[in-house]
């Protein structure tokens, strides 16, 4: 199978009746478990590459209440990693963040998530090869919905300007899409291993020609 198509529902792995990450966890930075609720918060799913060093990037952004790590956009349910990485469950690499809107906007969100990723480069991210390491946003208000389409329109601009091609990044709507927590060992990575794999794929383009 080619890892660069998304596989179709009939051909996608099974998966497992249960979820691979027992409850209940606890964030290793703040300790928090990740089944929390926050009021008056807000949660948006970004799939950037590979979602350690993504994770770590919103976790030391300031107003950002939690992340967590998982599993989304695909076809198979409570999916393993060895699984996601064969292509054949269809979901990306998530990172759920939730936030305060009072002390970080979403435009900071997304702003940090359009320029910590090359969005132009289809199913990868640099070396990091297949569907699993695609860009995308998965929005669960509105509101964010539409800040994420705007500011994509500004960033393509920018892109070209810069010499990149289209952006590739999804948008949607996360109502009906499952997102699954990955293992423990995957759940803030780079808190326990600070020397693990993190590759910046970012393309050093500012979100606005005068940011």
């Amino acid at each position: 199978m080619n890892k660069n198509e998304m596989v179709s529902p009939e051909n996608a792995l099974p998966g497992g009746r249960t979820p691979v990450l027992a409850m209940p966890f606890f964030h290793r930075v703040t300790g928090d478990r990740l089944d929390r609720s926050f009021p008056h918060s807000e949660t948006i799913y970004l799939a950037m590459g590979c979602f350690w060093g993504a994770e770590k990037l919103f976790w030391n952004t300031e107003g950002v209440l939690q992340t967590a790590v998982g599993y989304m956009g695909g076809f198979t349910p409570n999916p393993t990693y060895r699984e996601v990485c064969t292509g054949r469950t269809g979901h990306a690499e998530t990172v759920r963040v939730t936030y305060d809107p009072k002390h970080v906007p979403t435009t900071e969100i997304l702003t940090l998530f359009l320029e910590n990723h090359d969005p132009t480069q289809g199913m990868r991210q640099g070396n990091d090869v297949g569907t699993q390491y695609r860009s995308a946003i998965w929005c669960t208000t509105s509101e964010q919905f539409m800040t994420a389409t705007t500011l994509k329109g500004s960033y393509q601009a920018n892109l070209l300007t810069a010499g990149y091609g289209e952006m590739t990044t999804t948008i949607s709507m996360s109502h009906g899409i499952e997102f699954y927590l990955a293992e423990a060992e995957h759940q803030q990575y780079l808190e326990d291993n600070p020397f693990g794999y993190c590759p910046v794929h970012a393309t050093g383009v500012c979100l606005a020609l005068t940011h």
